[in-house]
């Protein structure tokens, strides 16, 4: 790790303090993936109590577009912790850098699963519910300006998630084939669907699973997924309502005071 240590505090503070940092490689362009994954859970273990315990995880990078759009052909994780889980639809622009909003569908366990090689059928089988998710992303650099050791480092942006009141079983619908559109102020800004996300949101969390393997890791019961975007992020500002409208799965709403 060398001198990568000094990072970890920088940005476990700039993730409390709410405040823009220069993006870590612009003095450490050195700085491998494995280093940066070091850096995310150090300064997400600063943050972590008996108040806040680690509760899941968020998969970043998801659609191919996504990929191609930053030039990297993988997926990244994060970690996610229960104060990043909004009890009401409504969040604080002004507690943000420069906040976004993502629609995504995520998945809660029931049972333990782990490996780099599992089945769709697997996971399932450990799957409890699947929900309806918003995710609220915002990267700790300034000008929301990074590159990949830098993303992961900064915990993939996350900041807050939503979860939709209502669990459906995994046998609902095929998840792929769920359509959304998402709204700022009733104007329609961006529209995907489940197979935005590797094909099929349960691609996303057998992904997961491949990369946690690599540390010996894996889901735990209780934990909650987010899969991956199934549209581009719209940038919000205080004032602003946006709606993602699941059709027949019924609609999410987040407030921006």
């Amino acid at each position: 790790m060398g001198n990568v240590f000094e990072y970890v505090e920088r940005v476990a503070n700039a993730q409390m303090n709410k405040e823009a940092i220069e993006k870590i490689t612009n003095s450490h362009p050195a700085l491998t993936i494995e280093e940066a994954y070091e850096i995310q859970r150090l300064s997400i273990e600063k943050s972590i109590s008996a108040d806040n315990p680690f509760i899941g995880w968020k998969m970043g990078l998801t659609s191919k577009a996504k990929q191609q759009q930053v030039g990297v052909d993988s997926t990244i994780y994060g970690r996610l912790t229960e104060n990043m889980l909004l009890r009401t639809n409504e969040i604080v622009a002004a507690d943000y850098i420069h906040p976004r909003v993502e629609p995504e569908i995520a998945f809660t366990f029931k049972k333990a699963i782990a490996g780099d090689n599992v089945t769709p059928q697997q996971v399932w089988t450990a799957v409890e519910y699947v929900y309806l998710a918003l995710e609220v992303i915002d990267s700790r650099y300034e000008n929301f300006s990074f590159s990949l050791p830098d993303v992961i480092a900064d915990n993939a942006s996350s900041t807050k998630f939503l979860l939709g009141s209502q669990p459906y079983a995994p046998t609902t619908t095929n998840w792929a084939a769920v359509q959304v559109s998402m709204y700022q102020n009733d104007e329609k800004k961006h529209e995907g669907g489940g197979a935005a996300i590797l094909d099929h949101p349960i691609h996303s969390v057998m992904e997961l699973l491949a990369q946690l393997s690599k540390e010996g890791r894996g889901i735990m019961p209780g934990d909650v997924v987010l899969a991956g975007a199934m549209t581009d992020a719209v940038a919000v500002k205080a004032g602003d309502m946006v709606t993602a409208n699941y059709g027949p799965l019924g609609m999410l709403t987040l407030h921006v005071k």
